[in-house]
Order: C-alpha cells, then structure tokens, then sequence
C-alpha cells in the first residue's frame, strides 16, 4: 500500500479511537477545520453590545447598495411618469430609453480603472467616500436639469447627471461589500454580506415610492423629487464614515499591525486577544496576506492572472456578476413600465403601483434567502434560482402571447403575466439576490480583491449596457419574442455554473485559497470531513467522510 494510503488508515483509526475511549465525538463539517474548531470553541453571541455596534458599522457598507439600488431604480420608474418624459421628449422604449439609461453604465465602464486605486491605497473607508461624492455631484447636475434653457440642454444635463452616478457607483459598489466582507466577523461574514445586497431593495423601494409618490404632486415637482431623493444616502455616507473601523486586512497589509490587531481584539474578540477568532485570523494574515503586493502598486493588475488560480478566480467573479445580469432580471428592473405595457397595463399610476409592489416583494424576498446562505450553500442556492428564473420566463412568455394573441382583450392574461413576474423576482431575490454582493467577493485572494472588484463592476456593465440598451428596442420591435431569448440562457447559465462554482461557505477568506489552488476547486469545496473533537472543542484528529 501507498504511503498515501497508510496516512489515511492512520488518520481513520485515530479518529475511531478517540471516539471509542470517549475522549472526542464526531462532528462532519463541509469547509475549515479551524474555522469549525473557533466556532465551537467560541460561538458568537447576538447579545454582545459589541456585536451590535460592528452591524451598526457595517452597515454603512450596506448603505453602498442601497445608492446603487436608488440609482438603479429610478430612472426606470421615472419612464412611468408622462411629465418627466414631455419635458425631456422621451418614450419608455426605444432609443430615447436605450441611450439615456445606457448613459449610467457608461459612467460605471469609464469609473472603473479608479476602483482599484481609489480603494487600495487609502482604504476600504476611503473608496466609500470617494465614490459618494462623485455620485453627489450627479445627483445635482440632475436635479439642476430643471433650469435648461430647452430640452436639448436638459437632455444632456441628465446624460451627464447618469454618467456621474455610474461613475461614482462603480466605486462605490465595490468598496462597499468589500468593507463588509473583510471587516464582519467571520462566524457571520456569510449573512451579513448577503444582507447587505439585500439593502439594494432599499433604495429601489424608496426610488419606486419616491416615483409613485410625485405622481401626486403638480408640474414637474413630480419627477424632480425622486432625483433630489438619491442626494441621501451618498449623503449619509459621507458623514459617517469616519466613526467606523478600518478592515483590519487593510491594516495588515499596510504595515499597521499594532492596529490590525486591536480592531481584531475589540470587534471580533469582544476585547480579548487570546479569543480563538483572533488567534485564527491573525496566524492567517501571517500565512496568506502579501504585505508587499501589487495592490500597493496602483496599475500593476498581475496578481489577477499570474496563476491558474487567480484566473479561476476572477474568471468565478466575473461570470457570477454577468449572469446575475442576464437572467433577465434586467429588463423588469429599468424597464418594467415597457414589459407591462406588453401585458395592457398603460396607465402611469398603475404601473408606479406595480413597480413599488415589485419593489416590496422582492425585498422580502431576498430577506428571507439571505438568512439560508450559510445554511443552503452558495451552490444550492445560486443553482436553485438560476432553474426557477428558466421556468418562470416560460410562464411570462406564455401568458404575454396569449395577451397579444387576443388583440389586448385577455385580462387573465394579463394578470397571468404579472403574477409570472412577481414570481421570477420571488425566486431571482431568494438565491441570486443574496449572493451578488458576497460570493463575487468571497471568492477573490485579498491582492485581488479591489481590482479584482473593478472587473465585477465591468462585468455589471457589461451585462447592464445589454440590459439598457438592447432590451428596449427589442421590446419595441418584437414585443413579447424578447423573453424567449431570457428561457434559453437562463438554461445555459445554469450549466456553466454549474461546471465551475465552488462553494465558500463555512471557512474564512483566507483558507479558499486551498480551495482555488486545488485541481478540481469545485470537487475540493464539496468534500465533506469528519472530525474528532472534545469536550473544549478543540479539534483532535480528521479524515475524509
């Protein structure tokens, strides 16, 4: 026998041993071995003030999501209001569409070589405000398209006004889910991150009420409102900023350890430096993180591809972020008022109703799905999904033919499409939703991670420039056709996702690099390991379930 194979019966037999002489009991976990011994030997606690005040502070972070949900989700609804579009000459579809919501992606392409400077070299805090400020100043060259001489002028004010919000938000998207990702503690890195993309249905809701709201004032008041509205959370942003703590992966690796350590002992040992979580990390900080990479170098992108394993990295990061695009979530999200008027609904008020509606749903959606992360796995739930948006476009693409097939006189059709609708943001919200701001984040080495970002957000851009600009003209030219094309690739995302996404949950950033570095990473992430433990938690042996 191999001495291979010799290790292996050695590990066996002591692991049956100790459980025979009742010194261990087993525990199968799927993920670290030290991380599984920290939580056992120090489970965090909900009732620690400590615990508390780090949410608070994270969720400054979440606030990055919820600018972009309000960007995002406005222009969209403002395509619902008839005043908005007589004082700029616009339609809901077509190239006046196409080109002035593409206007926001464009800003976010030409943002991103400043993601990865803006957020390496001065701090995760930093990329935060920096991006905030940019999306300030869009927000006041659009509310200022009040006071254009003609609409000409007004019209490129608000082109200009999105650029600047793609800009800023490609920024500040990436510093934001980076910040919380580093900075939480690990025990609940998994559902605090997915709660902080949950946060994008914040600013889409306030974005859809804003627009529904205005609808009940006169003039152009009733647009202007929800463009004044989007100055807030940028706002806040800016303001608190400097009462949080810097991600102590940030501090490492700039040479502040004295720093690094403290802000471990204080938010995730509750002020005890020999608590295991501190004691995991920081001998990870020491094995893993490069204090002299090229993340200090502000246009050396090599560490992104220097290895097949950064590759299979960014190649995970960027085909998660393209496909959670393209699963036709899109066209519902900037275009909903076009999509209804598909399905019969042409009145302003009706469909600002159903688009604040489809807000709410999908909030408490994503709600519910970002409490199993941890639970289901990334893998579950991003496949799960995937397989119920292909399903649901089926039954959108039926009901809106059956619609037009009776010259717009069916209205069980019609509702049979909005209720297909409801139920793909039901299912798109409970496992993609979630994982948009964590797993593209999870799955990138801390040198990559900030520029690795900047490719995420080309990759949104990507995907968001066809969501703006293809899809309203191809609903305008073929109507309802356009959602076959969404059953098709769904179907195929599925597949590529599921040939190459390895699942990340249960163990810190740190030790994915063992799964990433591995031949088969999604085979390495999937094995299960039995362990023996004791009575204090302390792992005594392992071996392969």
């Amino acid at each position: 026998m191999s001495s291979l194979g010799n290790e292996k019966v050695e590990s066996a037999t002591k692991v049956e041993q100790l459980v025979e002489a009742n010194l261990a009991e087993v525990k199968v976990v799927k993920g670290s071995e030290a991380y599984a011994e920290a939580l056992l030997k120090e489970k965090p606690s909900l009732s620690s003030f400590v615990t508390w005040k780090l949410i608070g502070c994270l969720l400054i972070g979440c606030f990055c999501q919820t600018v972009n949900g309000f960007d995002g989700s406005v222009f969209g609804g403002l395509t619902a209001n008839s005043r908005f579009l007589d004082y700029f000459h616009g339609t809901n579809d077509g190239e006046w569409a196409a080109l002035n919501s593409a206007m926001y992606q464009i800003g976010s392409v030409c943002g991103l070589p400043f993601v990865g400077p803006s957020i390496d070299l001065y701090g995760r805090r930093a990329g935060m405000v920096t991006g905030a400020l940019v999306i300030i100043l869009g927000c006041i060259l659009n509310g200022l398209t009040l006071h254009a001489s003609n609409y000409h002028q007004a019209t490129s004010m608000l082109q200009g006004g999105r650029f600047l919000l793609g800009f800023g938000v490609s920024i500040l998207s990436s510093a934001g889910p980076i910040y919380v990702v580093e900075t939480a503690h690990p025990a609940w890195r998994g559902i605090i991150t997915a709660y902080c993309n949950t946060f994008w249905f914040v600013g889409s809701i306030l974005a859809s009420g804003a627009v529904r709201g205005g609808l009940n004032l006169t003039g152009n008041a009733s647009w202007q409102l929800p463009l004044w509205l989007q100055i807030v959370f940028p706002g806040l942003i800016v303001l608190f900023v400097a009462f949080i703590p810097e991600s102590p992966r940030w501090l490492f690796v700039n040479n502040k350890r004295t720093n690094a350590v403290q802000t471990l002992t204080k938010w995730h040992g509750n002020g005890n430096p020999e608590s295991p979580w501190v004691k995991l990390q920081l001998a990870e900080y020491e094995d893993f993180l490069n204090t002299n990479g090229t993340d200090k170098t502000v246009w050396d992108y090599r560490a992104l591809f220097k290895t097949r394993a950064s590759r299979y990295r960014l190649a995970c990061n960027c085909i998660f972020s393209i496909f959670a695009q393209w699963a036709g979530n899109g066209v519902l999200t900037y275009f909903l008022p076009a999509v209804l008027d598909t399905a019969g609904y042409h009145e302003d008020v009706t469909q600002a109703n159903i688009n604040l509606a489809y807000a709410c749903f999908q909030f408490a959606c994503a709600l519910f799905g970002a409490a199993f992360v941890d639970k289901a796995g990334r893998r579950p739930m991003m496949l799960g999904s995937m397989a119920g948006c292909c399903i649901m476009w089926i039954g959108v693409t039926a009901s809106t033919a059956l619609f037009s097939q009776s010259d717009d006189t069916n209205g069980a059709a019609a509702k049979a499409t909005v209720a297909c609708i409801f139920l793909f943001g039901a299912v798109f919200s409970v496992g993609i939703t979630p994982l948009q701001a964590l797993y593209p984040v999870e799955v990138l080495s801390f040198e990559m991670r900030a520029k690795g970002m900047g490719f995420s957000s080309l990759s949104v851009a990507i995907g968001g420039l066809l969501n703006q600009f293809a899809w309203p003209i191809s609903l305008a030219k073929i109507g309802w056709h356009t959602y076959i094309i969404f059953i098709v690739w769904d179907a195929i995302q599925w597949g590529v996702w599921y040939t190459i996404m390895p699942e990340t949950k249960n163990r810190t950033l740190e030790e994915l690099d063992k799964i990433f570095e591995a031949r088969r990473p999604v085979k390495e992430s999937l094995i299960p390991h039995k362990l023996a433990v004791d009575k204090e938690g302390t792992v005594l042996a392992s071996e392969i379930a």
